[in-house]
């Protein structure tokens, strides 16, 4: 029997590789709109960041959730991202 592929993706903050299940995406949609994607398959585009506030707070400080969906990102999302992870862990 054949073992299955783990999908592997890269935390924009601490740079670690973990399991596609294991982080969280943050996701830009075609219309612009900034939010947490807890299923993977939401459409647009997207970065991976650790279940971790501290890896949030890092991705944010060196700006590299606005590098990696290619958008600037107000305030305002920034903290309803942190409210929502807040909620997960």
């Amino acid at each position: 029997m054949k073992v299955k592929k783990i999908p592997q993706r890269l935390c924009v903050a601490c740079q670690s590789i973990g399991a596609k299940k294991e982080l969280l995406r943050i996701v830009r949609s075609p219309e612009g709109e900034v939010s947490t994607d807890f299923t993977g398959k939401k459409s647009g585009r997207g970065v991976y960041v650790c279940k971790n506030i501290e890896c949030l707070e890092k991705a944010i400080k060196e700006k590299r959730l606005e590098k990696g969906l290619r958008i600037a990102i107000d305030r305002r999302t920034y903290e309803q991202l942190v409210e929502e992870i807040k909620g997960v862990t």
